[in-house]
């Protein structure tokens, strides 16, 4: 539970279905920060006390125990660190999957066991079935009816072990549907506003962030185009990210774009925008839901959470790594980010492009 109309009503919906139902929520992120008496306060961004709050009001409602579980300690070691080392290597990470492989579907599934629970369930917006595998009874993991909500790009790391656990009621909900259903119930969570920032860095954004946590990733250096050329200054390479246009600080006859980050220079290399099209990607830590490598015809990849699909060919290498090639070239494929592959609704599995 984190205190949002989208894990309250997946709690909602398990109580009406009959389940015994536990509500754990995960105190994740603080940082020190100094108060009016000059001591160390205790900031939380990730989990507010009114996230807090909200959550255990909801658990109260549906007359549920409430948990509150101190995870700082391993979130700090598993998506924090990693977060900031891969902006320090020139990449652009995305926190959320390190905070899903091990963090929600790790640490906590193995929580909710230890306590007796059957299952762990979630308001991700994706469904899990089952269908005859290759070698056995397979959970599939699909895409959710709300297409505009689908979520299943984040979870791609989930296998069968993990999927066998796991329950995501609001996998057939539009989120229109969710907030009806907190209406007529009469939670206190119905029209709370969904958070768009990264959960530990907050509204401030994580240039501020990344300014504090690690002051070296926010150093200037050179602004280069494809020859070497030195075409101006940038601020420190994590504040940019390959595609981008604006905020260059630099004036040329024609729209410049973020090309690539160069940490081994210290340089930002930028061109034209049709420079940024990209037929291929090689991806690692490559994992498949099924626990072995699919067939691989009619197989669709998303670079980005918000990016369309693009079908292409699914080439398995050694070490756990996938060669990727994309039928037409694709806008700003991004070191750092996710490619998951696809087969109609199905989640096949996916990696992080190197």
């Amino acid at each position: 539970m984190s205190g949002g109309v989208d894990s309250a009503v997946a709690a909602l919906l398990l109580v009406q279905q009959g389940y015994d139902v536990l509500g754990l929520m995960m105190r994740l992120w603080a940082e020190e920060e100094g108060d009016t008496d000059g001591q160390g306060l205790r900031a939380n961004r990730c989990c507010t006390p009114q996230g807090v709050e909200d959550a255990r009001r909801v658990a109260q409602l549906l007359d549920i125990p409430f948990y509150l579980l101190n995870y700082e300690r391993e979130f700090k070691a598993a998506v924090v660190d990693p977060f900031v080392g891969e902006y320090a290597a020139g990449r652009t990470p995305n926190p959320c999957l390190a905070c899903n492989r091990h963090i929600k579907f790790g640490r906590l599934l193995q929580h909710a066991r230890s306590l007796g629970a059957d299952f762990l369930a979630t308001g991700h917006y994706a469904r899990i079935v089952q269908g005859e595998g290759r070698y056995h009874l397979l959970y599939r993991l699909l895409k959710s009816a709300d297409r505009r909500k689908d979520q299943s790009y984040v979870l791609y790391m989930l296998g069968q072990r993990e999927l066998g656990q796991l329950l995501f009621p609001l996998g057939e909900l539009s989120k229109d549907e969710v907030r009806a259903r907190a209406a007529q119930a009469g939670l206190p969570v119905g029209e709370k506003p969904e958070s768009q920032e990264i959960c530990f860095v907050g509204d401030e954004g994580y240039h501020p962030f990344l300014s504090r946590q690690a002051p070296a990733t926010v150093r200037p250096g050179p602004i280069v185009d494809a020859t070497g050329r030195v075409l101006g200054q940038h601020q420190g390479l994590a504040f940019y990210t390959v595609g981008q246009r604006h905020g260059l600080g630099i004036a040329t006859g024609e729209p410049l774009y973020v090309l690539r980050l160069d940490p081994a220079r210290h340089a930002l290399v930028v061109g034209p925008e049709e420079a940024l099209g990209q037929r291929e990607l090689i991806a690692g830590q490559v994992s498949f839901v099924a626990g072995y490598v699919p067939p691989v015809s009619g197989v669709t990849a998303k670079v980005r959470y918000k990016a369309p699909e693009a079908p292409g060919t699914l080439l398995p290498l050694d070490e756990g790594r996938a060669r990727f090639v994309f039928d037409q070239p694709q806008r700003a494929i991004t070191p750092g980010q996710a490619v998951v592959f696809y087969q109609g609704e199905e989640v096949l599995g996916g990696g992080i492009i190197q």
